[in-house]
């Protein structure tokens, strides 16, 4: 009896066994309904642990021959397909119906483990480490935003007072006015050079108080053709000189610095090349130096040529804002401001206090600014005051102008960071804006990282289940938007055409599409700044065209395929295509902001190509 007992134990599992079942079925997309082909299936026995592959035909059809009967897990392991591994039961009279939908892998860079599964230790902690970053970069954004949004408020809070006090500025007294030094620093400005003199010197201004310095430091034609104009303006009667020099020590803040010994004036007025100042500019700007403790007061850049292009159109948009909400906020608020470079005027005695022009950044008008009020010297800022100037009508011109301001903004921050933290008597709120001012350039790099981080966060989101639900408290960020765009618009200052809000709307997503297109540019710039990384003052190319008709190109405009164009198109490919995977297979969070960086890159890369190959063309 035990023996057959004993047999009975043996056969039965080998007569289990040896009870078999053929079934199969049906695999769909779950996005477009049709079936799919080549997809792997992989059914694994609960008891045995043994494994059977197949995989899909042109129909979508699978099939499992003879397979033991018995509990079975069913996963796709496919490496395009995903689809939860589920259970089910093959009897010796039942055949499974396995007929199911599966969803696309829309991650296309690589597999970072099973969704909600934790034994991908390294995978899942590389993941925790990417979102961390990511969302520092959205803080970061976000809190460069508020400050913004605050400068708006501010801005809109003052246009009371602004008006009355514009109402009630100090007089203009030809009499009893200062006398003034105008100093033009020029560095091969062979097509602005002749309208910049001549507009300074029909300037309407008591003559024996006007002395204009035409600091040259060209290497070129130009030099002879400043001799030849200064010579022409000092025959009739102007206070005039031409100091040229033989190096570029410092560049312009060299400049400006040994010209300081020959200054005549108790106020220095300083206008780059490209600017045409109106006659009265001295007339409006000297009287708000009525109070001693007044160091600097700053006029509003005007657009000569903003209706030349888009890329025009879209630089005054940008500085629009600066102008308006940035310096007419910080100014409102008594924060602290800064001297633009050109446009403005400097008590004499203000720049020896703060310790004279320094040419350890690139942006010595930034840097001098923060010196001279610290040291308590206050700052003017007239909007009502327009200085025009020309906008770079190229998109190299306007990378290098862009160039030249964020990496000179990151080289001042880290000069004065520790004085503005430390100097005693400053508010906390100056010091806050302070910092945040010099630091707003790494904005550039919060978006260029922000923007490749959103590619593994993708994957991070197909792949682990518990990290894609913290994921959703990004859509915070969007906030950012609407607060940048009631930054500018208020800061829409051109009252001679009215602009409907949703006119403004397509103004303000194509400033933002230009400005994600130029975020690796102004990173390089950013990160070459805080490393140390020295370089030349490479200015503006000016052109003196208003209009597409009076185009004849520019020497100095140099234009050539860079590793940075070829960055510029990789990423126009990379996001172009994430934003098109994704949108064919329905997940569509981050489309919109792909699409934005697409056209981004886009207009940066091939405008560049183009006036490469225009370039070229014309040297052929």
């Amino acid at each position: 009896m035990r023996i057959l007992t004993l047999i009975g134990l043996i056969l039965l599992p080998l007569q289990m066994f040896a009870q078999t079942q053929t079934f199969g079925g049906l695999i769909i997309d779950e996005k477009t309904q049709n079936e799919q082909s080549e997809v792997e299936v992989t059914i694994t026995h609960k008891e045995t642990g043994k494994s059977y592959v197949t995989e899909t035909n042109d129909d979508g059809k699978f099939r499992f021959s003879k397979a033991p009967v018995g509990f079975y897990t069913l996963a796709v392991t496919d490496k395009d397909y995903v689809k939860d591994p589920f259970d089910f039961e093959v009897t010796a009279t039942h055949k499974p119906n396995l007929d199911f939908a599966i969803s696309p892998k829309v991650s296309w860079m690589w597999n970072w483990g099973d969704s909600g599964e934790q034994e991908h230790y390294w995978s899942h902690f590389v993941a925790k480490i990417i979102m961390i970053f990511y969302f520092a970069c959205l803080v970061l954004i976000l809190f460069y935003s508020i400050l913004q949004l605050s400068l708006a408020i501010a801005y809109v809070r003052n246009r009371k007072n602004k008006k009355a006090a514009i109402e009630t500025q100090p007089k203009y007294d030809p009499n009893n006015t200062p006398k003034v030094t105008i100093q033009l620093p020029m560095f091969n400005e062979l097509y602005v050079a002749d309208r910049i003199i001549e507009t300074i010197a029909a300037f309407d201004y008591p003559a024996d108080k006007l002395q204009i310095q035409v600091l040259d430091d060209s290497t070129d034609e130009t030099k002879d053709l400043i001799a030849k104009k200064v010579a022409e303006v000092q025959a009739r009667g102007v206070n005039i000189q031409h100091i040229h020099r033989v190096d570029r020590t410092g560049y312009k803040a060299g400049a400006l610095d040994d010209a300081m010994d020959q200054v005549e004036g108790e106020f220095i007025a300083i206008f780059d090349a490209d600017f045409i100042p109106d006659p009265d500019f001295l007339q409006k700007t000297m009287p708000h130096f009525d109070d001693d403790n007044v160091g600097v007061v700053q006029t509003r850049w005007g657009h000569i040529n903003k209706n030349y292009s888009i890329l025009t159109e879209l630089q005054a948009f940008g500085l629009n804002g600066h102008f308006a909400i940035e310096q007419g906020g910080r100014n409102a608020s008594g924060h602290f401001i800064n001297f633009n470079g050109t446009g403005g005027v400097w008590r004499k005695k203000c720049i020896a206090d703060a310790g004279g022009w320094e040419h350890d950044t690139l942006t010595e008008d930034l840097d001098l600014s923060y010196r001279a009020q610290l040291k308590g010297w206050q700052f003017r800022y007239l909007e009502h005051v327009i200085a025009p100037a020309e906008l770079p009508i190229t998109m190299s011109a306007l990378k290098s102008q862009q160039h030249r301001w964020m990496k000179g903004g990151a080289e001042c921050f880290i000069k004065m960071w520790k004085r503005i933290a430390t100097t005693k008597g400053v508010k906390m709120g100056d010091r806050v804006h302070g910092l945040s001012h010099l630091f707003n350039s790494s904005v550039f790099v919060f978006i260029l990282f922000l923007s490749l981080l959103t590619l593994p966060i993708l994957h991070i989101k197909d792949s682990f289940s518990d990290l894609n639900n913290w994921l959703q408290y990004g859509a915070f960020a969007l906030i950012s938007t609407v607060f940048l765009a009631y930054y500018y618009w208020h800061s829409y200052r051109d009252k001679k055409e009215k602009m409907s809000f949703f006119v403004f709307i397509g103004r303000f997503l194509m400033f933002l599409i230009v400005s994600m297109g130029l975020a690796l540019n102004n990173t390089v710039a950013v990160l070459e700044g805080y490393l140390g990384i020295k370089s030349s003052f490479v200015r503006t190319p000016k052109f003196n065209v208003n209009k597409k008709s009076e185009f004849k190109g520019n020497k100095y405009d140099k234009k050539r395929l860079s590793i940075l164009n070829l960055g510029e198109g990789f990423l126009f490919l990379l996001f172009g295509y994430t934003a098109v995977n994704r949108a064919i297979y329905g997940d569509i969070g981050m489309v919109p902001f792909h699409l934005m960086l697409t056209i981004g890159y886009g207009l940066v890369f091939f405008y560049s190509v183009a006036e490469i190959r225009h370039a070229n063309k014309g040297a052929a």
